[in-house]
């Protein structure tokens, strides 16, 4: 049964590929200077890449708040009631599943296909998961996906366990759809992975949080990471029917099994696709502490195999959190940019059968072609709020993308980041300039990368090195004014981003000439040789025909 599953899950996933992302978390202890990060890679292919600000917002006594149904695609949201920047011309207003009673004030907040980051640096990662139970959205009665409940928290929410107690207890209330959902959620002192999936009669939820505790790494990939739930331990958090639902549904028998394991429990386990998930988190965890020697094989011990999170062997910073996501198993058997499937110049990129009849199945990299954003949200204590959250987004994959930072109080957003779809090419855009450069990469990739490289080196560098002096100005303002500290942040993030474009653009046409017609910079290069001869290039033209 549980394979039959799995087995639904992953054709699901190839049709609604969003659902295939891959978070990681960072501890204060963790991290270089104490700061904490979460990330998110929404490895769709057709979602709605924009970025968009919510604005706070003041509400009358007894109003409701209306709860959207889940849309990835563009626009995944059109109306007003989340402030201007979904105002979208031309498509009909999101109808709402349901309400809820409105709160007073509600906190501005970045949003993208899930939220992301608000005002009070609160930040959330996301990672859907396979459950028991694929609940379906129905009026009134089963309102809330993870991504709804994620900008309710958004909205209400400055602490991790306030957001995971508030999204909990809306999802048993209102009823929770979808697959199981992964939130990786923390605040300026802690993180929290919070794990939920749907009950069986479609109305309500299952839920459990784990802290992640200080000075370690986490890492989730499509397989729900927390294993035994215990009931007096402070940093774990359940659902109140948790127990009594798996009992009755016989999922777990308390007098065989003392403790409840939620991923066998309420999922298809560890047995299900271990290599689509698990060798991703594998290769986050061999890179961040390699002195486990972790095994990249799991048939022996599955899951049980990679700790649920790590200490790192050296603390991280903002830039080795990048290479992390920009994994594609360098370095190891598994490299995707070896052999004959990467081609002659070793493109890690890697595409289904337009048949479908060959069955099969490759390598599964943190880092994929379909990917639509990615981002590294930073959170620092020690800073006021509107300085301390940065904001460091990717359009595209990130082996090919430019992270450039957003304060968490931006006053709004650059046009190239906060419009455009998968329909129109724009090259004032910073998803489409990315995507421009990324695919031309895969005529020649092992000559390309090395251009790419240097330019996030060239761009990620100068805004590290710009950061401190930025923000001492900031602090100075900020001690003044708030506010003037918001507006400075905002214009330098905004001018920032937008020098990001034109240079990754004008970056872009030069792959075209440096690199035309299968030459570099004029001078032709041909094929390798050790390709040339796997191809049969040595045995000559066939004489068709003949015998």
């Amino acid at each position: 049964m549980k394979k039959v599953l799995w087995l639904f899950f992953l054709l699901s996933v190839v049709a609604i590929s969003a659902f295939t992302c891959t978070t990681i978390a960072v501890t204060k202890g963790a991290s270089v200077d104490g700061s904490v990060m979460v990330t998110h890679t929404a490895d769709c292919g057709s979602c709605d890449f924009r970025l968009v600000r919510i604005p706070a917002a003041d509400h009358e006594p007894g109003s409701l708040r209306p709860v959207y149904p889940f849309i990835e695609e563009y626009p995944r949201y059109v109306g007003k009631d989340m402030g201007p920047g979904y105002d979208t011309p031309g498509f009909e207003p999101t109808k709402p599943l349901g309400y809820i009673e409105q709160v007073p004030h509600t906190y501005a907040y970045f949003d993208a296909v899930y939220g992301v980051m608000n005002e009070h640096q609160l930040s959330i990662g996301e990672c859907t998961t396979a459950g028991n139970v694929y609940a379906m959205p129905k009026e009134n009665v089963c309102i809330f996906d993870v991504a709804a409940l994620s900008r309710v928290a958004m909205e209400r929410c400055t602490k991790a366990r306030e957001a995971i107690q508030l999204m909990g207890e809306l999802a048993v209330k209102y009823g929770y759809y979808g697959w199981g959902e992964t939130l990786t959620v923390a605040d300026t002192e802690e993180v929290w992975v919070f794990e939920i999936t749907a009950t069986p009669d479609q109305k309500s939820a299952l839920w459990v949080a784990k802290k992640v505790p200080d000075g370690e790494v986490f890492v989730e990939s499509n397989e729900f990471r927390i294993r035994e739930v215990l009931r007096n331990d402070p940093d774990m958090m359940y659902s109140p029917n948790l127990f009594a639902v798996c009992e009755a549904e016989k999922w777990w028998n308390p007098e065989k099994d003392k403790e409840l394991d939620w991923l066998r429990t309420v999922s298809p386990g560890e047995y299900a696709n271990p290599y689509y998930s698990l060798r991703r988190v594998w290769s986050v965890l061999r890179r961040v502490a390699p002195s486990l020697n972790l095994s990249p094989y799991v048939e022996d011990t599955y899951t049980k195999a990679y700790p649920f999170s790590v200490k790192p062997d050296k603390k991280l910073s903002v830039a080795d959190v990048f290479a992390l996501h920009r994994d594609w198993y360098q370095g190891t058997e598994f490299d995707l940019s070896k052999g004959l499937a990467a081609g002659p110049f070793g493109t890690p990129n890697r595409y289904g059968g337009a048949s479908k009849l060959v069955k099969g199945a490759w390598e599964r990299a943190v880092s994929v072609f379909r990917c639509d954003y990615s981002f590294v949200a930073q959170v620092r204590g020690w800073l006021p709020d509107p300085i301390g959250a940065v904001l460091w987004f990717g359009p595209d994959a990130p082996h090919s993308t430019a992270y450039v930072p957003f304060y968490c109080n931006h006053i709004d957003l650059p046009e190239a980041y906060d419009s455009g779809s998968h329909a129109k090419f724009d090259p004032n855009n910073a998803f489409w300039v990315h995507s421009f450069a990324a695919n031309w990469a895969d005529l020649k990739f092992s000559y390309i990368i090395k251009d790419i490289q240097a330019m996030q080196n060239k761009v990620e560098g100068r805004q590290f090195a710009q950061q401190p002096a930025i923000e001492n100005a900031a602090l100075q303002l900020y001690k003044v004014d708030p506010q003037l500290a918001i507006e400075f942040l905002t214009e330098y993030s905004n001018n920032n981003a937008n020098r990001v474009v034109r240079e990754w653009w004008e970056f872009g046409q030069t792959l075209i000439t440096r690199y035309n017609d299968g030459y570099v910079d004029g001078n032709s290069v041909g094929y390798p040789d050790w390709w040339l001869k796997e191809v049969g290039y040595e045995s000559g033209p066939l004489k068709h025909g003949l015998k």
